[in-house]
């Protein structure tokens, strides 16, 4: 699995013909087989991070680099869930998986591609589904359909822009442990998921990233061996303290934008 590295990127966007500054001076680096939650109030740069790291966005400085080699666009090497599902509305939940698979996998016949698309429906739970298309879902069956559609890349880096972040609860703990599971399964792949939740990022993580405006002010390591469950997660006294601590930069760093 590849490593990632951000190294001294600032990112500056224009609107209404002035530029302003979205990130500076990024430093980081995210380990092969490493899921890192990037935290924080809207606004504050993870989402561009995560855009320049899909090769959505380029830096105004700087460099990022998967596996040592710039980004210079989008590439198979990287699958994407957003939190707006991105489904092909006019074709079937396996039709839409089965577009990802032609696309990343030349070689596989049509038949093969259906198979195979059933295959990572039935992984994600929405077999059932498969030949709905995706006003006929509700939000939760959407949302498994769009990771179906990214794990069929197969790509090494997967890349979450607060994916659960429009579902209820009950959805959106079943989407997490799926998640994690699915990671697992997949010898952990490097992965990078943007939120705003706390408990969220402290179930999902090997490591959170908080970010204040334009920079991340600091990263936290997870017990590798914690319960990754909202029922059991705060057992662990080591992940209490993670929490309380992220809640004082949640504070702290909404009181510093008001200052401004």
């Amino acid at each position: 699995m590849p490593s990632i590295e951000f190294k001294h990127v600032d990112f500056s966007y224009v609107d209404n013909k002035e530029s302003y500054l979205a990130l500076e001076d990024i430093n980081a680096r995210i380990e092969d087989g490493e899921f890192l939650c990037l935290i924080g109030h809207s606004g504050c740069g993870k989402s561009t991070m995560l855009n320049l790291l899909a090769g959505l966005s380029m830096p105004s400085k700087g460099e990022v680099l998967i596996d040592g080699k710039p980004v210079e666009g989008p590439g198979l090497d990287r699958s994407i869930v957003f939190q707006n599902y991105s489904l092909f509305p006019w074709q079937t939940a396996v039709k839409n998986v089965m577009f990802t698979l032609m696309k990343a996998h030349k070689e596989l016949t049509k038949d093969e591609a259906r198979e195979r698309a059933l295959e990572l429906l039935d992984q994600v739970n929405v077999k059932s589904a498969a030949n709905r298309y995706p006003f006929q879902l509700s939000g939760g069956m959407r949302q498994r359909v769009a990771i179906a559609r990214a794990l069929a890349i197969d790509a090494p880096v997967m890349l979450l822009d607060e994916p659960f972040g429009a579902l209820d609860p009950m959805i959106r703990g079943k989407l997490q442990k799926l998640l994690v599971d699915l990671w697992q399964q997949s010898c952990c792949k490097t992965a990078v998921f943007v939120t705003h939740d706390i408990d969220e990022a402290l179930i999902l993580a090997d490591r959170i990233a908080f970010m204040g405006q334009r920079h991340i002010i600091k990263t936290f390591d997870l017990p590798r061996d914690r319960v990754r469950d909202a029922s059991s997660l705060y057992d662990n006294k080591e992940v209490r303290a993670i929490k309380d601590e992220v809640l004082e930069l949640f504070e702290q760093t909404a009181q510093d934008e008001e200052d401004e």
